[in-house]
């Protein structure tokens, strides 16, 4: 018999957070909460979507009430730290409804549901409904990509929708616990430009693809909605520690994602939209090199000269990948908008 191998610093401090967990859970169902699924945006094809949600549990009324009703509601005005006080169910079944038929899911470890399901529905925006046990239904909206569609959008949110001017290190606790959807500043003309972008070329799916943490998706959403920015899906990450790191690798999950939506979409080409002070420049060429049948072209908001030093700098020989997909540089969306323009991908605003 071997000799169990001895728990990592790492490992021992995913476990104590699964203990607070199970404690906070424990607590937070002797005081009468239930589950509560908060639905995210989906996305996929006409024969198969992508679910996105999270299970928390939350301070719900009898089921059937109007107060359950205005549920969602409520939770959809939380922000800040108050989101990261809610405690995810995990490992829980939720029941998804779409196309006429039942799919039984379940959620990770953090309460997050991110799985593939098999269903047909049209192109266009559909509404699936989600539940869980004790649970309202509830309704998410889900783009289904048209089969001809042969464009699409991956865009990053920090520093390239929305203009954050601060240090990296403080940038994820000012956003999560901090700052509202008011005090957000957008990018300027970046909306213009995306939403340019997809009227040329319609069917084109926008993905948001971020390392911010799924607790802030509420707040994400009212800015983009707000300030006129394509509607699409989120791509987020959970909160805390794993087995073998304590944070979640920013970069691995958006290399993650950009091969799946690669295998996923094989006949759609995607703008890459990004920023030149995080890593986006790497992990856009490595990826246009890796799949480049999938990238139309690569979009980089070039951030001023203080917004570099905040951001922790520029690299001193960017890499821009393979030479026959466009690379464009500029400080906004209009900038960009132009660039693209001569390269044949968009009609100039």
């Amino acid at each position: 018999m071997g000799i169990p191998a001895t728990p990592t610093p790492l490992q021992g401090w995913a476990r104590l957070d699964d203990l607070v967990h199970d404690v906070r859970e424990r607590f937070a169902r002797r005081r009468g909460q239930l589950p509560t699924v908060i639905p995210y945006t989906g996305f996929g094809t006409t024969t198969r979507i992508r679910v996105l949600c999270r299970v928390l549990l939350t301070k719900t009324p009898r089921p059937g009430s109007r107060d359950a009703r205005l549920m969602l509601r409520r939770e959809e005005r939380v922000r800040g730290w108050r989101s990261f006080t809610s405690v995810p169910v995990g490992d829980v079944d939720v029941v998804v409804t779409a196309g006429g038929s039942e799919h039984v899911v379940r959620a990770d470890r953090g309460g997050v549901v991110d799985v593939g399901v098999d269903v047909a529905l049209e192109p266009g925006w559909n509404t699936i409904t989600l539940r869980t046990e004790h649970s309202e239904p509830v309704d998410a909206p889900v783009y289904v990509v048209p089969p001809d569609a042969r464009f699409g959008v991956v865009c990053d949110i920090d520093d390239t929708v929305m203009v954050t001017a601060l240090p990296r290190p403080f940038l994820a606790f000012w956003n999560t616990f901090v700052l509202d959807v008011h005090a957000r500043t957008p990018t300027p003309g970046m909306a213009v430009f995306l939403d340019h972008f997809v009227q040329q070329h319609p069917g084109a799916p926008v993905i948001y693809l971020s390392t911010g943490a799924w607790n802030v998706a509420p707040t994400l959403n009212r800015f983009l909605g707000r300030n006129l920015y394509p509607q699409g899906p989120l791509l987020l990450t959970d909160w805390g520690p794993t087995h073998d790191r304590f944070f979640r690798n920013g970069r691995e999950h958006k290399e993650q994602n950009l091969r799946r939506l690669a295998a996923e979409f094989p006949d759609i080409r995607w703008l890459l939209v990004g920023d030149d002070g995080q890593h986006d420049e790497e992990i856009y060429a490595g990826f246009a090199r890796e799949h480049p049948e999938n990238v139309a072209a690569v979009a980089i908001r070039r951030l001023s000269p203080a917004e570099a030093v905040l951001a922790g700098g520029r690299a001193n020989t960017p890499d821009t990948g393979p030479a026959e997909i466009p690379w464009v540089s500029a400080p906004d969306g209009a900038g960009l908008a132009e660039q693209l323009g001569r390269a044949g991908l968009i009609r100039t605003l």
